[in-house]
């Protein structure tokens, strides 16, 4: 029986990665977006987590956004989409296939919220 619940479990994540999506753009929004700041840290831990390998690097991609105004926040979204979309077409779990480009849009047109959430709301179905 042990053997049946671990095969069930093989690529979830554990729940330090969920993040409640409605609290997540109340906070952002209320904190003039620095909440987004540790929700971005949250997502680029459990992306390394289904990886399995250090891809994402916070603090790399924290300066980087700022001295590229933002422009390299842009590759990230769609980056991070592309992955995601990647594990979860692997994992045979329905996803769209819009999604690295519909992060990398939201992300150009400054509504960052917005990718944060859809990409949270994939990583939340990926937690245990």
């Amino acid at each position: 029986m042990e053997d049946k619940k671990d095969e069930k479990n093989i690529g979830k994540l554990p729940g330090e990665y969920r993040v409640d999506i409605a609290l997540g753009i109340v906070f952002s929004i209320m904190t003039c977006g620095l909440y987004s700041l540790y929700w971005n840290y949250v997502q680029f831990k459990a992306m390394n987590a289904l990886l399995g390998r250090e891809e994402y690097k916070f603090l790399q991609w924290l300066i980087l956004s700022i001295i590229t105004c933002g422009i390299y926040h842009i590759y990230y979204e769609y980056k991070m989409g592309s992955d995601l979309y990647a594990y979860l077409k692997s994992q045979g779990m329905p996803v769209s296939e819009s999604l690295p480009v519909l992060g990398a849009v939201l992300a150009v047109f400054y509504l960052m919220v917005l990718s944060d959430a859809i990409y949270q709301h994939e990583i939340n179905r990926l937690c245990l």
